[in-house]
This record gives C-alpha cells, sequence and structure tokens, in this order.
C-alpha cells in the first residue's frame, strides 16, 4: 500500500514540474531566466545560454530526433547551400531562415511549417545569414531581416511583408553611407539587435581596396526610418580623427560590424565588434592607428552617441577582424560581482573589460613588436597584450611543431619555414613570404562564446591554422600578357577571386570550383552574384568597374579572343603600388596537401572569468585518417559556436565530420554526440514547450535535398 502511494505521489510531482515548466516560458532574455531563445545567441547579451535543465547529465544520452524540417526553397540538382542560421522562438513558433534566404515560421512543438517568404527575387545570390529579428508593440509582431541590400519587416502572424515600412517593406543598405548607393553593395550578415523600437545594424562589405566605410546604423522598427549613424572611419572633429591621415574619411573602406552586437537594456547600451580597416593587408593610405577599427565598442543605444572603445589591434595588416559578438557577463573578482564586456579575437586572446568603462579588468600590456619591410607602410610599433588570460590558441611555433608525414613532405614544409618571415605574434606581410598565426581564420570565429552565469565560465572554440602569407605588387604580378577580354578578365580573377577560388578555379574545401560554372549558372546570374556577394563571398559592386566586370565574366566562361577597345597600359607608374596576400584564408599544407603545424586544430576551451585561468582545453572534432598517421585526434576548423546550459552541457555543432555534440561542462567529458546528414556551420539553441525541452539546430543541405534542414532534439 505504502508503494503504490508512493508512486501516486511521484505522477503527482511530475505532473507539477511539468505544468510548472510550461508555466516558465516566457520571453526574460536579458536577466538568464528565460525559457525560450528570443534573439541571436539566446539574448540581447549574447550570453548562448539556457536556463533549462530537463536535459542533463543524468539523461542527455537518451536524446534523440524528435522532428526535422525540411526546406524547400531550391530545386533537386542544385548545388547544396551551407546554413548559418541561429533559430529564435517566440510563443511556440520558430523563425529562422535557409540558406537561400528565405524565411520560415515553424511550430516548434513539432516542426510543421506555418507560414514562408522568400526574400529574395528570382536569380538573385544568396549571401550568408545567421538569423532573424523579432520585434513588437502590442499586437503589432514583426521579424525584421536583411537580405540583399534591403532591411525588410515580415509580419510575424503572416509571412506577409509589411508595405508601410520603408518602400514598401524594404529599406536600401546602400543609401546612407559615404559612396553613391548605385555604386555600392551593402549587405549583413549577423542579425541586427532590438533596443526599444530600434533595430541596430552592422554591415558586411568585400575587404579590398575601395570597399565602402562601415558605418553603424539604428532604423526604427515602426517606420524604417533612419534614426541614427556612427562614423567608424571618424569624419573632421569627431573622437578617433586624429588617427587617420587628414582626408582617409572620404575614401578609407572597412570597420565594418559583420560579427555582431551586444545590448545592455538597463544601460541603454550597445556594444558592438569591429572589423579591421581595408585593404587587410597593406595600409600605407592609412597610417595611424586607425580607430575605431578591430575595437570593442560601446554606443548609446537610443543616440548612437560614444561611450567609450578599447582597441584589440592597432593599424591592423594581419585581418584580425573582431569575429564575434561581445558577451556581457557578471564575473566575481575580489569578493565582488563585476559587470564586464568579454571579447574573444582571431588572434587568440580573451580582452576582459568593465562595462561602464571599458578599462580591462585584466591588466593589459602595450608591447613592442616587429616593424614592416613594406614600402610605404607604417606598421604600430605597440600591439595590446593581456596578461590574464592567456591566449586560447597557439600563437608561436618552432620546428618542432612541423608535421612529419613522410620525410620528402616534412623536408619541404621544413625549407618553406625557414624561408619566410617569422617573428611571432604580428610578424607583419612581407615580400619575402611570412608566417601568420593564428591568421585569418584562426582564434575564435563568428559563433562566439557561450557565458555560464552559475559558474562564471567562459565556453570558447579555438582554431589553429597557420598560413604562409605571399605579398605582391597585384598589378604588377597579374599584368595582361595580351590585349584580349579574356586575359583582363584572367587578371581580375587573380587579383580578386583566386585566393578562395584557386589560381585554375579549382575551389577547396571550403570555397567552392568555379571550373564548370558554365554548367550551373548563367551569365547573369553570374553576374548579379558578382556584384552582390553570395554564401561567404562580400559584393564587389564600386570595387569593379563594369570593364571589369565584363572581363571577369568572359575569363569565367571561357569567352576568348575578343580584343579590348583600348590597349591595356601594364605600365602605369602614375597608379599607387598595392600590394595583396594572394594566398590567405588558406592553411599552410605540405606537398601531400594535409596541415603544415602539428595539432589539435580545433579546441573546445572553459575559462573561468573569476580566476582568468583555464579549467579544461580539448581537441574539438577529428579528421579520423590523418588521425591513424599522427596518432591522436587532430581537431577540425569550425565556425560554430558553443551554447552552455543549466542541464550541466555543453552543446557545440562540428563542421566537415557532420557532428553534433554534448560535453559535461564541468569535466570536458563527451558524454552524446550525434552524426548530422550534412557539414553544420550552425550554433545551437535551446527552448521549453509545454514542459518539454528541445535542442535545435540548422543543417546544410545534401544531394538529396540541398535546401537543408532544422533539427530538433529531445527525451523520448
Amino acid at each position: 500500500m505504502m508503494q503504490k502511494h508512493n508512486k501516486n505521489i511521484s505522477k503527482i510531482l511530475a505532473l507539477i514540474t511539468l505544468l510548472f515548466a510550461g508555466c516558465l516560458s516566457g520571453n526574460d532574455s536579458d536577466n538568464n531566466t528565460f525559457q525560450t531563445w528570443s534573439a541571436y545567441k539566446g539574448d540581447s547579451h549574447s550570453s548562448s545560454y539556457s536556463s533549462l535543465d530537463q536535459i542533463n547529465l543524468s539523461n542527455v544520452s537518451e536524446l534523440e530526433n524528435v522532428w526535422t524540417f525540411q526546406m524547400s526553397d531550391l530545386a533537386d540538382g542544385e548545388e547544396p547551400v551551407s546554413s548559418q542560421s541561429n533559430p529564435i522562438i517566440i510563443d511556440g513558433v520558430m523563425y529562422a531562415n535557409s540558406g537561400k534566404q528565405t524565411v520560415y515560421a515553424i511550430d516548434a512543438l513539432t516542426g510543421e511549417e506555418i507560414w514562408s517568404f522568400k526574400t529574395l527575387e528570382e536569380g538573385q545570390p544568396s549571401a550568408a545569414s545567421r538569423g532573424v529579428t523579432y520585434w513588437e508593440n502590442g499586437e503589432d509582431k514583426r521579424i525584421l531581416y536583411t537580405a540583399g541590400n534591403s532591411l525588410m519587416a515580415i509580419d510575424a502572424k503572416t509571412g506577409k511583408i509589411i508595405p508601410s515600412f520603408g518602400t514598401n517593406g524594404r529599406v536600401s543598405l546602400n543609401e546612407g553611407v559615404r559612396d553613391d548607393p548605385e555604386e555600392i553593395s551593402v549587405t549583413n550578415t549577423t542579425p541586427g539587435r532590438i533596443f526599444k523600437d530600434l533595430i541596430i545594424l552592422g554591415s558586411r562589405l568585400p575587404d579590398f581596396y575601395g570597399a565602402p566605410p562601415g558605418y553603424i546604423r539604428a532604423y526604427n522598427c515602426k517606420t524604417g526610418e533612419l534614426v541614427w549613424t556612427f562614423h567608424t572611419i571618424p569624419h573632421p572633429g569627431e573622437p578617433g580623427y586624429e588617427t587617420w591621415p587628414p582626408d582617409a574619411y572620404q575614401y578609407a573602406g572597412g570597420v565594418n560590424c559583420w560579427a555582431g552586437m551586444s545590448i545592455d537594456m538597463e544601460r541603454g547600451m550597445v556594444f558592438l565588434a569591429l572589423g579591421s580597416p581595408s585593404y587587410d593587408f597593406y595600409g600605407a593610405n592609412r597610417i595611424g592607428e586607425n580607430l575605431y577599427g578591430n575595437c570593442v565598442l560601446a554606443l548609446d543605444a537610443a543616440t548612437g552617441n560614444y561611450k567609450w572603445h578599447f582597441q584589440t589591434v592597432h593599424h591592423d595588416v594581419w585581418d584580425y577582424d573582431l569575429p564575434a559578438p561581445p558577451s556581457l557577463v557578471t564575473l566575481k573578482k575580489d569578493g565582488k560581482d563585476i559587470e564586464a564586456v568579454t571579447q574573444v579575437t582571431k588572434h587568440g586572446f580573451v580582452f576582459v573589460l568593465d562595462r561602464d568603462t571599458g578599462e580591462p579588468i585584466y591588466p593589459v600590456e602595450e608591447r613592442e613588436v616587429p616593424a614592416s619591410n613594406l614600402p610605404g607602410e607604417e606598421t604600430w610599433p605597440t600591439q595590446p597584450f593581456p596578461t590574464k588570460p592567456k591566449a586560447f590558441v597557439k600563437q608561436f611555433m618552432t620546428e618542432d611543431d612541423l608535421n612529419h608525414y613522410s620525410d620528402d613532405d616534412y623536408q619541404a614544409i621544413l625549407e618553406q619555414f625557414r624561408s619566410v618571415r617569422y617573428e611571432g605574434l604580428f610578424t607583419p606581410p612581407d615580400l619575402k613570404g611570412t608566417l601568420s598565426l593564428p591568421a585569418t581564420r584562426g582564434g575564435a570565429n563568428w559563433g562566439g562564446t557561450a557565458f555560464d552565469p552559475n559558474t562564471t565560465y567562459l565556453y570558447i572554440r579555438g582554431n589553429n591554422l597557420p598560413e604562409i602569407q605571399t605579398i605582391v605588387d597585384i598589378d604588377e604580378h597579374f599584368a595582361a600578357r595580351d590585349n584580349t577580354v579574356f586575359e583582363r578578365g584572367r587578371v581580375v580573377y587573380q587579383q580578386h577571386c583566386s585566393t578562395c577560388h584557386g589560381a585554375e578555379k579549382e575551389g577547396n574545401p571550403t570555397f567552392p570550383s568555379l571550373a564548370d560554372l558554365a554548367d550551373r549558372m548563367d551569365e547573369e546570374e553570374a553576374l548579379e552574384k558578382i556584384r552582390m556577394g553570395g554564401g561567404q563571398m562580400p559584393g564587389y559592386r564600386g570595387v569593379l568597374t563594369d570593364s571589369e566586370e565584363e572581363a571577369l565574366i568572359a575569363f569565367l566562361y571561357d569567352k576568348t579572343g575578343q580584343e579590348n577597345e583600348e590597349p591595356i597600359d601594364s605600365a602605369d607608374t602614375t597608379k599607387a603600388v598595392r600590394y595583396g596576400n594572394i594566398s590567405a584564408y588558406r592553411t599552410w599544407s605540405g606537398p601531400s596537401g594535409n596541415p603544415a603545424m602539428k595539432g589539435p586544430w580545433g579546441t573546445l576551451n572553459a575559462l573561468n572569468l573569476s580566476t582568468g585561468e583555464y579549467e579544461w582545453q580539448i581537441p574539438l572534432g577529428n579528421d579520423e585518417k590523418l588521425e591513424e598517421i599522427l596518432g591522436e585526434q587532430t581537431g577540425l576548423l569550425g565556425r560554430s559556436g558553443p551554447m552552455v546550459t543549466a542541464g550541466g552541457l555543453v552543446f557545440i555543432s562540428g563542421a566537415a565530420d557532420k557532428k553534433l555534440w554534448a560535453f559535461d561542462k564541468e569535466t570536458s567529458n563527451l558524454v552524446w554526440e550525434t552524426t548530422l546528414p550534412a557539414a553544420n556551420n550552425a550554433n545551437v539553441c535551446s527552448y521549453s514547450i509545454k514542459g518539454k525541452q528541445f535542442v535545435a539546430l540548422s543543417v546544410g543541405g545534401t544531394e538529396e535535398n540541398p535546401s537543408g534542414f532544422i533539427m530538433a532534439f529531445a527525451l523520448p
């Protein structure tokens, strides 16, 4: 009788627990008590934290795929797209975008489609996009989303565009920047942030000579009206103007917030992660520290007025953009709670700054760094080094760090290592060739960090990917060999495209081959993609002239023989020298094609922000074939970031290995994994409906379903 009574009590308690969990499904996203996932990276603080604990260490091994939503905006046989979308969940509805930039509303309990909205016209290229933004005022509920060169407002209930917003529901992002809106392409990859009735946006720009400036802008969520603009390349009379040449504000580009931002609602402050000035690897035309390049920048969210800044790299010539949103955290130091901003970087540092002043919580030292040998270049003599925490990736290597796949392979790697300039971190680009570590894809990436408020641990994905910089005078190096349009197109391709797509259009595991472009895309569609950007490629409208566009198309589509109307003058001595890095964004590899430096090439790190020490650091990902050769887990390049939960778990997706993992957040032990249908580059989210916790993420396309998926996991 007592046993039956205890079972009844257990059932009642379980029912109460479920009802209580259902009552907690509100949207309080700014104090880490939310039960939904109402914004990119979870909340306005970019915490990537879930307070849900139904899925925990005791039962995560039972996690299973409970529904899969298939996107449907690409026809069978088309090239599969990648997905970087971080879904958000509001009142039981999931909102997400596909790799083709269609926006979907999905029943978050069942995975059934509610509505979909194609944001792009037929044939328009789709750039990488990491999600959507939600805003509401009473019954007015909106999805604000950027696609192409437009910010648009979509009715969250119906999926219809709202015509009263901007012009017929759209606002041009090309307008309100310094340059002619007809001659530039301003897009956005990371969702904007909401502050009251404003949406604050960064931008995505080409990283080459002639790029526009990356102004920060805020628009009214109801009307689309531009409310304020912050000049990231300061104008005369604005703070920071003196850190550039006097006329730089008229021609310099970049310094854009492509990675995202965070907002402190109580302080009314927005914190931005800014990129480097253009051109990335040569700055003779921008001598100075170059504020606000590579800065954590704090602004008044209502007005855009300057509050403070902290520059992580002075006069960047390494492409060390700040790659992830600042994370707003509370840590404990000397017995006190300190509200801070943390910023992870490509070169592997974690800067921990006071939220009100921008002053470092842990001391930062300015240390002397090597000087540039490039003609006209004046690198800054010192760079900031945090004394704590230590770097989360490798920042220096020796001959002992070189891989030995075979005697011949090792000898070639060793000879190259000894032939280039290398003086450690901040070795500047050099005509001799330079070894760069952590390099353009090293350190942190756009997936950012996850912060656990209970332990003050910050979880960070790190990449160890050295590169060999090959610096050339690009106009001289790629001089045309004859006067055909095709040959000029080859020159344009080599200057702008070969770094990613290969000298012979062969592509690589990260960037697609263009060798068979004519079989996959017509010329008009290709030209639109060149102008607007697509996938990981920024738009080149305004960077290329009309004749350069025509020539590039001739080269891509093998249209030989046509003569240029005017001879090409390859001896134009009046033109400023343009140095370029023609081997950027490629991991340094030996003749075997395998990474030259020993692994792990990818890691997951748990940093205790209250002590400044790492609790654990482990390899993340694995190349099984190379593990057989090297005898250890290799780690792999990955761009997505972690999510941490109150259930004691860190979730993170892989990339080429198609994995989704859960780790014990205290010990780093792997406690669950599953294989996804495609390579993955998206952050994980978690939410609760009717007392049931879900973990969900976007997954890229396959040959069978090129549009991609959203997959949700839960306990049986």
